[in-house]
């Protein structure tokens, strides 16, 4: 089979009704790439981006973009579109960045930035997505590690970047700014360059993709994904979104991200969809919610934070009848949320999980709409063999026990899943064990196939001999009328090894007071086990979040550690469950 008719049933499947036959489709589709023999050789901008929908859809939208903030909009075909990323490609082979080179991209959501990843997988270079809250640590330690061949940055970058080259005595070979800067070659100077560029001949296990974790648990590892491995495994992504050809689809992420290759990039332009990327400095819901309506985005992914704050807007004034589709993603979706936005807008978000090191994993499915259990982050994609095992490493085959999530190696090995942490063979080592791939995350399986979600292996807080998700705790307190937004972590104690602590943001206009913390935690009390509730209550302005907006809860819970090193109490709006008698007989339980 060619990999273009690959595509095209793929095309076909999220045409299909939501139904039973769509999901018997997406079966048989799956379970036939899953033993297939990839060819030696695969070049996606070729092959799919150009050979498939350039040649039949040129002048067919492909990128929508704007700035919610100057409300300045923009729009390319996929023959711009193509043309664009020629020119790049053909000024980076001028200064002789050559096949298997990388780019480091440094960019907020602007149109360059997708130009500049289909130049990548044309011409056979290491992307290298970058997030641009990056200090100059942290680029040393980047560039130190994978040494930058050529580099595209925001001119506001720049100073930064520069300083982190010279510690490490790095050179690339061309440093491309979006504007101007001394040193540096304007991205508008590419506009002079040929459109036409010849692809790559890439192999299917040549590395493509390099991408930096987001370093919430320890130092940043590096990720390696192929030629393959994303442009074909996103079709997992593809079908979970379930994303039409006619759809335009939005995601609300950035480019520094792996999710931002997931949803905003490989989903929609695998199925020659329009992908629509919305600049912003800080979300600002109004402003956004504005620029979806606008431009009539079929199919919506965003992350948590994003849905909490939609859900409290004023909707009314905005007409969301051109939305089909409502996707989740990032962390679990507290249900709450969930109900809420269904209220507003007649959708229902889909949530669904996977990781840096995968593509779409577990979730929601199109032909799940109407069948989706609170809560649940849905069941797995055909392309993975996915299971629960315990602390010893024996398959859990009981339901609502919770387990370590791990992809199955055995009978096939997911397209979709990573190549190697690159120079890392200890990490590699520790989560590749007996034909097992560890995601780090934990999880249960009820009786009838539904995954629900506990948290981080890391995250997961270990209080006398109890293990305690912090999701299943997060999402009792956002059911309280007074609470935004909580963040869970274990913090020391002699005695416990650990208590449950939350931090908790409460929504406008709500005062924080030692009456509010009290019924907080009897709100807790009603809702879960007792030794599930939070022994202690900070209430906060914020808490740290990766660009992304998944909570950083080593960054808490490090705090935490460093507060009781130095005995600092300070200024707080801190309770303590222990302080309230008349919740509790004993003083500290």
């Amino acid at each position: 089979m060619s990999m273009q008719n690959l595509y095209r049933e793929v095309m076909d499947i999220n045409m299909m009704a939501d139904d039973d036959r769509k999901k018997d489709a997406a079966k048989a589709f799956f379970e036939k790439l899953n033993f297939m023999e990839l060819p030696e050789h695969f070049n996606w901008a070729e092959e799919i981006f150009e050979g498939l929908h350039v040649k039949e859809r040129a002048d067919k939208t492909a990128l929508v973009w704007a700035d919610t903030e100057t409300g300045e909009s923009k729009s390319f075909t996929y023959q711009e579109f193509c043309f664009r990323a020629n020119q790049c490609l053909n000024s980076l082979r001028n200064k002789n960045v050559a096949k298997g080179d990388n780019m480091y991209m440094m960019v907020p959501i602007v149109p360059e930035t997708w130009f500049a990843s289909l130049a990548c997988v044309k011409g056979g270079l290491v992307a290298v997505p970058t997030a641009t809250t990056m200090t100059v640590r942290e680029l040393e330690f980047r560039f130190e590690t994978y040494p930058p061949d050529s580099i595209v940055a925001d001119a506001i970058y720049t100073d930064i970047i520069d300083e982190a080259l010279q510690a490490k005595n790095v050179a690339p070979k061309i440093k491309i700014v979006l504007g101007d800067k001394e040193g540096w070659t304007s991205y508008d100077d590419l506009s002079g360059e040929s459109v036409e560029a010849e692809a790559a001949k890439t192999r299917s296990d040549d590395l493509l993709f390099c991408f930096f974790t987001s370093g919430t648990t320890g130092l940043p590892k590096r990720v390696g994904h192929t030629a393959t491995s994303y442009p074909l495994g996103h079709l997992s992504t593809s079908v979970m979104t379930g994303i039409r050809t006619d759809d335009i689809h939005h995601n609300l992420g950035a480019p520094g991200w792996a999710k931002w290759a997931w949803s905003s990039f490989f989903a929609p332009l695998n199925v020659g969809a329009t992908a629509s990327g919305f600049n912003f400095k800080v979300l600002d819901g109004d402003k956004y919610l504005t620029q979806i309506t606008t431009h009539k985005i079929s199919t919506f992914c965003a992350p948590p934070t994003a849905w909490r704050m939609f859900i409290n807007l004023d909707t009314s004034k905005f007409d969301f009848s051109a939305l089909r589709q409502s996707i989740g993603a990032g962390e679990p979706l507290n249900p709450e949320v969930i109900s809420r936005w269904r209220e507003l807008t007649g959708t229902e978000i889909r949530d669904f999980y996977g990781q840096t090191e995968s593509t779409a994993m577990i979730g929601n499915h199109p032909w799940m709409n109407g069948k989706m259990r609170s809560g649940s982050f849905g069941q797995p994609s055909f392309l993975y063999d996915v299971a629960l095992v315990d602390d010893d490493g024996k398959e859990i085959t009981v339901a609502d026990e919770p387990g370590h999530i791990v992809v199955k190696l055995d009978k096939w090995r997911a397209i979709g899943l990573f190549t190697e942490y690159i120079g890392n063979p200890e990490k590699m080592a520790g989560v590749f064990v007996d034909n097992y791939y560890y995601t780090g995350d934990r999880a249960s399986r009820d009786e009838d196939g539904y995954w629900w979600f506990v948290g981080r292996s890391d995250d997961v807080i270990k209080s006398s001999d109890f293990r305690i998700g912090p999701f299943e705790v997060e999402s009792a307190l956002l059911e309280h009328d007074a609470v935004a937004e909580s963040a869970i972590v274990g913090v020391p104690d002699e005695k416990r090894h650990q208590l449950v602590k939350a931090f908790v943001i409460l929504k406008h206009g709500v005062e924080p007071s030692p009456d509010l913390a009290k019924e907080l935690f009897q709100h807790t009390i009603d809702i879960l086990a007792k030794f599930k509730i939070p022994r202690i209550i900070e209430f906060v302005p914020e808490v740290p979040k990766t660009l992304s907006g998944k909570i950083r809860r080593v960054e808490l819970r490090q705090q935490e550690i460093d507060r009781k090193a130095k005995g600092d109490g300070g200024e707080r709006q801190e309770y303590f469950y222990w302080d309230f008698p008349e919740l509790s007989s004993k003083k500290k339980q």
